[in-house]
């Protein structure tokens, strides 16, 4: 499969993992702040589950001792700050503008898309840039 589909099918998988994460805290908690919630929750899940992806099909990467991995996915998720921000702020966006939740997940579709973009460049210079990705 070739790396754009295999990349952007996994990022889809990540996103929907994102959402439903989102989806699993509001059931718990819905009051104020209730989106300032969900958003660091969903991004957890999205990222866990983008990190295992990419890592293992993406960037195949070898089996690491587990203190590697760590330093790894601390670098993987620093890359994710700035992609982070632009889920957040396009999410949040839509949110504020058209005030429906199917709105709001379409700003953070569209946010994650750009992001994932943004974020394989990223991964691929500084987090794996010695497992040689194509």
């Amino acid at each position: 499969m070739p790396l754009v589909i295999a990349y952007t099918a996994f990022a889809l998988i990540a996103i929907a993992a994102n959402v439903l994460g989102q989806e699993a805290s509001l059931l718990l908690y819905r009051g104020p702040g209730e989106l300032y919630l969900s958003l660091p929750v969903g991004t957890a899940v999205g990222l866990l589950v983008k990190y295992v992806l990419d890592h293992r099909y993406i960037f195949r990467a070898q089996t690491i001792p587990l203190k590697a991995h760590g330093r790894q996915f601390s670098a993987y998720a620093a890359t994710g700050i700035l992609t982070t921000g632009l889920f957040w702020g396009s999410e949040i966006l839509f949110e504020l503008v058209f005030a429906t939740r199917e709105a709001r997940y379409a700003g953070a579709v569209l946010g994650l898309g750009i992001g994932y973009a943004l974020k394989y460049r990223l991964d691929k210079r500084y987090v794996f840039s010695q497992v040689g990705a194509s």
